[in-house]
């Protein structure tokens, strides 16, 4: 019985999609203004098991993850650039994929774009209207009114007598309350504009993700996830549009994966201590880097640093050597691993424990090599099927044990051709020789190791 934590309820329920065996996910995606940071690459990977598993259990999921390409910040950096928007936008869509391809991130089932959906966001915001959910004010901006809509705050657990204590009306803004948020902004000068019946202008952030994920689901689907820091207000904000706009309950399921904390703050564009997943990508492989990224259950905070990298490197190392060597077969199960790694999915996704299965698993295979080497290899098999739920240990184990060498670092040919002159100096009865070029080639991080199949290498 698979069970998620609703942050809705905030407690764990069991799984039960809305319609049989269909699943419907929609998840907030990138601001596409800039390179994407390890905070983006935990949505990306987050939601991609979740994806993954729910497909494992037999799921037929549909997958959208939107992109926002008009908002305050894209404006405002294509002018620093001068440069029109969507070319700042495009460029970033681009480098956002190959991101996203890096890090072993499946393609969404859709991916749609604010900018596409202009017609269906003016339809919602009508709606609004009618029902006197929202107003058009003197300048021609368009207001949802929070105090219309009675379940506000259901979600982050908000009231609205505390957010009026500490809300304020900024200079140009025309709400009747200083809660309310815009739907519709009107056009400044020199920024880019749609028409609409209130006059040129561009949709507010909130109201792209409610037009677009109904228009791709429908009035109500199964999950919607995010990040943590969008529980409030862009979630709820979700919320009050949506169900005040169709009447119907927005989304089963709400899931949101925590932060990622450096040096015990919070990772933030804002505080200048955020990471690109280009900057670690020159230091790790992206393999490690998802690794790294589950090892924490998904609602916990992920703490970055060199050590717990390096960790996710020692551990892929090991689980590689696991696979060395033998050859492909279907996988075998002799000690319930399956059912363990399933349960631990099925507890709100728990990558940890599900880690921690395949390590025995490891342990298993390693044991069997030197017993019985046919169970070994239907054992490495399992581990590859199971693996592969969480999106990593599908290179070839040579390729990744001597990983990428570095711009100033020994090429593979030239360490094949050292470790062959280990060898025939191990021939020739030269140990000296033979310690000198091990030791020798230690000092370069290679690491050589010696068994019943000769001597081998990787990258320490």
């Amino acid at each position: 019985m698979l069970k998620v934590y609703n942050d809705l309820t905030n407690q764990k329920e069991e799984f039960v999609p809305l319609q049989a065996n269909k699943v419907n996910m929609y998840v907030c995606g990138m601001t596409v203004y800039d390179l994407c940071h390890l905070g983006h690459a935990r949505v990306m990977v987050v939601f991609d098991v979740v994806y993954r598993y729910l497909k494992h259990r037999g799921y037929d999921v549909t997958y959208i993850r939107n992109i926002t390409d008009i908002d305050d910040k894209i404006i405002n950096r294509a002018n620093e650039n001068g440069e029109h928007f969507s070319e700042l936008t495009e460029r970033f869509i681009q480098a956002m994929h190959e991101d996203s391809e890096a890090l072993e991130v499946l393609p969404p089932d859709g991916e749609p774009k604010a900018t596409d959906h202009i017609s269906e966001i003016l339809e919602m915001i009508k709606i609004l209207i009618e029902k006197e959910h929202a107003y058009v004010a003197a300048n021609g901006d368009v207001y949802y009114s929070v105090a219309s809509f009675d379940g506000y705050g259901k979600l982050s657990g908000k009231s609205i007598e505390d957010l009026q204590a500490g809300a304020r009306v900024n200079p140009g803004e025309e709400k009747r309350d200083p809660l309310d948020f815009a739907l519709w902004k009107t056009a400044k000068e020199g920024e880019p504009a749609w028409d609409s019946p209130w006059g040129n202008g561009r949709p507010g952030w909130h109201i792209e993700c409610s037009a677009m994920s109904t228009k791709q689901l429908g009035d109500t689907f199964d999950i919607h996830g995010g990040g943590a820091d969008l529980t409030f207000p862009h979630h709820e904000n979700e919320i009050a549009q949506s169900e005040g706009a169709t009447g119907h309950p927005f989304v089963k399921y709400w899931m949101h994966n925590g932060f990622v904390r450096i040096n015990d703050e919070k990772m933030s564009k804002s505080l200048g201590n955020f990471f690109t997943v280009r900057e670690i990508l020159n230091r790790y492989r992206a393999e490690e880097i998802r690794y790294f990224i589950l090892t924490s259950q998904y609602r916990s905070p992920l703490h970055y640093d060199d050590e717990h990298l390096d960790n996710a490197r020692a551990a892929l190392t090991r689980f590689y050597k696991a696979l060395r060597d033998l050859p492909d077969a279907e996988p075998m199960d002799n000690g319930d691993y399956q059912q363990r790694f399933e349960e631990a999915m099925d507890d709100d996704f728990n990558t940890p424990v599900a880690l921690a299965v395949l390590f025995d698993l490891v342990r298993d295979i390693n044991t069997l090599r030197n017993t019985d080497s046919n169970a070994a290899a239907g054992a490495a098999a399992l581990l590859r099927k199971l693996a592969q739920i969480l999106g990593f240990l599908q290179s070839d184990p040579e390729e990744f044990l001597r990983g990428q060498a570095a711009d100033d670092g020994l090429s593979d040919d030239k360490i094949n051709e050292l470790v062959q002159q280990r060898v025939e100096a191990k021939q020739n009865k030269d140990w000296a020789m033979a310690d000198k070029i091990r030791d020798d080639l230690k000092e370069q991080g290679i690491i050589v190791e010696d068994g019943p199949e000769g001597s081998s290498w990787r990258r320490g």
